[in-house]
C-alpha cells in the first residue's frame, strides 16, 4: 500500500471491472490493485449502473466530486464588489491590504461583501495573460511578475558587490592555470552551534580545515588567519 493516496487510473478501474465480474470479494480486489477495500467500495458505488459497474461513469462521478470540493474564487467579475476592488487597485493605487481593510469597515456585518488581501493577491496573479493582469501587477507597490514568499533574512539582499561576484572571476583563475588562488567556505553544524572553515587552493586542490569559534564573519576571519599563518611562505601567495 502506498503512503500517499493517488486516484484510481484507467488500468486499475479495468482490473476492478474484470475481477468484480469474476465474483471476487472487495478485499481480494483491493489486494490485487494494491488498494484499501474501502476504496473499492467507493469506486463500485460511484460507477454503479443498472447493468453493473461502469468505469467511465465512476470516472465522471469522481471528477464531478473533485470540482464540487474546490473552493470557489471570491474575486471574479460576477462578484458584487469586483469593479470596486479593481478601480481602487488600478486607478486609486490602493494596496490589497488597504482594500480589504476598507471593505471590513464598510461591511462589518456582511462577510459576503468582504475579501482578504491574500485573496486579492491570488486573484491578481491567477488572471490570464493580458493587459488587465499587467495593469493590476503594475499597480502593486512592488510590481513583482509573480508572487513569492517574503524574505525574513538578509539572504535576499545584495551582500556582495557586483564586480566581486564569482562570474566575473579572471580567466587564469577560472581555468586554474597557476597556483596561489584560494577559495574558502564555511560548514555549519546543527543549530549553528559549531562551524568548520575550509580553504582550497584551486590549482593543487590543497585543502585546509580549521575549526571556527562561531558562525560570524569575524570568527571565520580570525580562524582562517591563525591557520594560514602556519603555512610555508611559498604557499601564502
Amino acid at each position: 500500500m502506498e503512503k500517499h493516496y493517488k486516484h484510481l487510473n484507467a488500468e486499475e478501474r479495468g482490473v476492478i471491472l474484470a475481477e468484480h465480474q469474476r465474483g471476487l470479494s472487495l478485499r481480494q480486489i483491493g489486494r490485487i490493485v494494491g488498494r484499501h477495500h474501502g476504496t473499492i467500495v467507493l469506486e463500485l458505488t460511484r460507477g454503479a449502473t443498472p447493468d453493473g459497474y461502469d468505469p467511465h461513469v465512476a470516472r465522471l462521478a469522481r471528477d464531478a466530486a473533485q470540482l464540487r470540493s474546490r473552493r470557489g474564487r471570491k474575486l471574479v467579475p460576477e462578484a458584487p464588489f469586483y469593479d470596486w476592488v479593481r478601480n481602487r487597485l488600478i486607478h486609486w493605487c490602493w494596496s490589497p491590504e488597504q482594500i480589504a481593510a476598507r471593505l471590513r469597515r464598510v461591511h462589518p456585518d456582511d462577510p459576503s461583501q468582504r475579501i482578504s488581501h491574500e485573496a486579492i493577491y491570488a486573484a491578481i496573479y491567477a488572471q490570464p495573460r493580458g493587459s488587465l493582469k499587467t495593469l493590476m501587477i503594475e499597480a502593486l507597490r512592488q510590481a513583482k511578475p509573480k508572487r513569492g514568499a517574503r524574505r525574513t533574512t538578509l539572504a535576499g539582499s545584495a551582500m556582495v558587490p557586483e564586480m566581486l561576484r564569482i562570474i566575473y572571476r579572471p580567466e587564469d583563475i577560472e581555468a586554474r592555470l597557476v597556483p596561489g588562488h584560494w577559495e574558502g567556505d564555511l560548514i555549519k553544524g546543527a543549530f549553528n552551534r559549531s562551524a568548520v572553515g575550509t580553504v582550497v587552493e584551486r590549482k593543487t586542490r590543497f585543502v585546509i580545515l580549521r575549526k571556527v569559534n562561531g558562525c560570524t564573519a569575524s570568527a571565520a576571519l580570525q580562524g582562517f588567519t591563525r591557520q594560514l599563518k602556519r603555512l610555508p611562505v611559498a604557499l601564502r601567495r
